[in-house]
């Protein structure tokens, strides 16, 4: 017999779901749809209390959440992310909390790194070519000037971090 999955596990695995859906939608058209961050802003509250978490917990993810939606929105008003980029960052460091936002960090940037890498190496003269044989989407990442699909970037710090935070780890901040 089957054990049945609580409600809590159902609401949590929202993150990972829409976190890969952005990441997907991100790398096949360069946008992360607006109802992505906010189906993640709306089911946390939902994820949170059903696993338990106190309410100093909440609060503590809600600033952690907030300051990365400050800092991103800087950075896309500096040029330096897409808006849907912004709003997915501080979507998953709502979920993640302080001790995730971490590793989510460090993962993303380097995630990211190891991205821009691989569309250089996609938008060479020697690959082009050959990329263009590709369907559409995956031909539109090797045009020069083309931008970078960071969410993809983000779901891997975020995937990565998901296991440290209160929802995977049973941390005492929960």
């Amino acid at each position: 017999m089957q054990p049945i999955v609580p409600f809590a596990a159902l609401l949590a695995l929202a993150f990972p779901v829409l976190v890969i859906a952005a990441a997907l939608k991100d790398i096949t058209s360069f946008t992360i749809p607006n109802w992505i961050p906010l189906g993640l802003l709306a089911v946390f509250p939902a994820a949170a209390v059903a696993a338990g978490m106190s309410l100093p917990a909440i609060g503590l993810h809600a600033g952690v959440g907030l300051a990365g939606f400050v800092v991103a929105m800087g950075m896309f008003a500096m040029g330096w992310m897409g808006g849907g980029d912004a709003k997915l960052f501080a979507a998953c460091l709502l979920w993640l909390g302080w001790p995730a936002a971490g590793p989510f960090l460090m993962i993303s940037m380097t995630a990211g790194g190891i991205l821009a890498l691989g569309l250089v190496t996609l938008r060479s003269a020697q690959l082009r070519p050959l990329v263009l044989l590709g369907p559409p989407w995956f031909a539109r990442l090797a045009e020069p000037g083309e931008g970078v699909p960071y969410g993809l970037a983000l779901a891997a710090g975020a995937l990565a971090a998901f296991a440290q935070s209160p929802f995977m780890s049973g941390s005492p901040l929960a």
